[in-house]
């Protein structure tokens, strides 16, 4: 017998709901995320300019070391945004390791590239390489954090498994316009908070870190800030994001590079002493940072010493005279009972010029008050200048030469006999300016009319295009010129084993000062020592005819074009 079916109600199966983990707002999320993006824009930022700056002090040519390091970091950027690419699915533990590599890498940049110079005598090849990683880690940094925020939107917070599919990926709907606009709001955020934080760390750099910090202890600290802000950005708020092992790593990592860190900023003045012997050798009498640049008196005690601006030999006191009898007295061939020196901040030309009794008044014209106290007060430098700037004749300004010049026209009540340019070589680009033509028609207008004006050139045999192209530019503003050179150790080049051998007693670079000097008008000055000159140990008759001669040798053809403001026509 076949028995009827029976049809049993269908049994509904209760599950237990499923278990959310408590995860904070996304507009939690996102407001810590745009505060680290704001530190680490700040910091990276610190890294660029601090590059440039040691570059260009390393180096020389400011300009094209920013040129360097901006392109070079700018392309390494977009590199380090497609690298990312391959870190999205472990983007919280991407970010801390970046992070990490960046504040490595950047806070020690200054450090190596220092070594680099100090104990190879090469940093061009190590500042690109620095600039390379420091742009690729840069670059990476928005990208990761884009997939960061997007997951904490998808699921409410942070803490979604890396792998875990949005809404839209499951249902096959297509994004909406809201989910659109807010992605939009996203990069928008991220971006106004990387732009307003490389705005402070640019201003932060030169007002803050160098005057407080220096250059090496400053990127230091400013690689300490990265490391926290990251780390701590990823270990808290993106902490569901990570597996026990990937926590232990950035952990270890991120007290890795904090203890090296620390570890350098402890070390530093060690570090920049041993340094310093290795650049300038084991003579270093002085060594003072200004608010401008790095002073650096060497020497034995019983020898003249050597004064190093910036890494660059700016008097050599075995020879010094050479240069500055040179430079002041051919031009005090006439009337000189007012002399402008625009420099001379170590006092030698103020030397020079005091040694004759018609003399009544001596105006320096100093950017750095830093060098003309240490000229005061360091009793070889203040022995070396005779103690110029204890002369009632001598007054000292203190100010860019090119501004106080504009407005010296209408306060000076008596114009100039005699003007005095010791300024360093052309090729170097922070005093271009004062190499222009602008800057010569100014100093025409504080000049008499059968006043004097001699200018230091650069080598003439070394640089000769750039010895004629200061020529050219006296020209165009209306001076006639009479060009000379002088044999000797030449500031301007600066120390360490790629540029001179200081220990072994031999120089790489120029031999020669150049020299020209000029008077208002067309008719070229007379060429010669006053009636009154005193003795002079390197300049007679017979040497000045000599140096006129070796300058008219390297003339080229065609006379260069002159260098004006906006177009700066000297090279490095």
């Amino acid at each position: 017998m076949i028995e009827p079916t029976v049809t049993m109600p269908p049994t509904r199966v209760h599950r237990p709901p499923p278990r959310r983990s408590v995860r904070p707002p996304r507009e939690a999320v996102r407001f810590p995320v745009l505060a680290v993006v704001f530190v680490c824009a700040a910091c990276g930022l610190v890294y660029e300019l601090e590059l440039v700056a040691l570059a260009s002090y390393l180096i020389g040519d400011s300009v094209t070391q920013a040129s360097v390091v901006l392109s070079v970091m700018v392309f390494a950027m977009g590199v380090g945004s497609l690298l990312a690419k391959r870190l999205r699915c472990h983007a919280a533990v991407g970010f801390g390791l970046v992070e990490a590599g960046l504040a490595l890498i950047g806070g020690c940049s200054a450090m190596v590239l220092y070594a680099s110079f100090a104990w190879l005598g090469e940093s061009r090849y190590v500042l690109v390489a620095f600039s390379l990683a420091i742009g690729v880690l840069i670059g990476a940094e928005i990208p990761l954090l884009m997939s960061l925020i997007q997951r904490a939107g998808r699921s409410g917070g942070p803490g979604s498994p890396a792998d875990a599919p949005s809404a839209a990926g499951r249902t096959g709907r297509p994004t909406s316009l809201g989910e659109q606009d807010d992605a939009a709001g996203t990069v928008a955020d991220l971006f106004a908070a990387d732009y307003v934080g490389a705005l402070v760390g640019g201003l932060a750099f030169p007002f803050l870190l160098l005057p407080w910090l220096g250059q090496l202890t400053g990127a230091l600290v400013t690689g300490a800030v990265n490391a926290v802000a990251g780390g701590g950005l990823v270990l808290w708020v993106f902490r569901r994001d990570l597996t026990r092992r990937s926590r232990a790593l950035l952990v270890a990592v991120n007290v890795g590079v904090l203890a090296v860190l620390a570890t350098a900023t402890v070390l530093v003045d060690d570090f920049e002493q041993a340094a310093r012997r290795a650049v300038y050798g084991e003579r270093v009498r002085v060594a003072v940072h200004t608010d401008l640049q790095e002073v650096v008196v060497t020497g034995d005690r019983e020898e003249p010493p050597d004064l190093f601006l910036d890494g660059r030999l700016r008097v050599a006191g075995q020879d010094e005279y050479r240069y500055h009898e040179a430079l002041v007295h051919p031009a005090m061939n006439g009337r000189h009972a007012r002399v402008l020196i625009v420099g001379g901040g170590d006092g030698m030309a103020a030397r020079e010029a005091l040694r004759y009794a018609g003399v009544r008044s001596v105006t320096v014209v100093e950017l750095d008050p830093g060098v003309v106290r240490l000229a005061r007060t360091d009793p070889a430098l203040a022995a070396l200048n005779a103690q110029a700037f204890r002369d009632p004749r001598v007054h000292v300004v203190y100010a860019d030469a090119f501004r106080w010049l504009r407005g010296a026209a209408d306060r000076l009540q008596e114009q100039y006999d005699v003007v005095i340019s010791d300024l360093p070589d052309p090729g170097i680009t922070p005093s271009t300016k004062l190499y222009s033509e602008e800057f010569y028609g100014l100093v025409a207008r504080v000049l008499t009319a059968s006043g004097r004006f001699a200018v230091h050139a650069g080598s003439a045999t070394d640089r000769p295009r750039t010895y004629w192209t200061v020529d050219a530019t006296l020209r165009a503003a209306g001076f006639a010129t009479r060009p000379y050179s002088a044999s000797g150790r030449t500031p301007g080049f600066a120390a360490g084993p790629d540029r001179a051998d200081r220990t072994g007693g031999t120089v790489r670079g120029p031999g020669d000062w150049g020299f020209l000097l000029a008077v208002r008008g067309g008719r070229p000055p007379e060429f010669g020592l006053a009636p009154d000159a005193p003795r002079l140990r390197s300049l007679g008759a017979g040497t000045l005819e000599s140096a006129a001669r070796r300058a008219e040798r390297t003339r080229g053809g065609a006379a260069p074009p002159p260098s004006t403001l906006v177009h700066p026509r000297y090279g490095a």
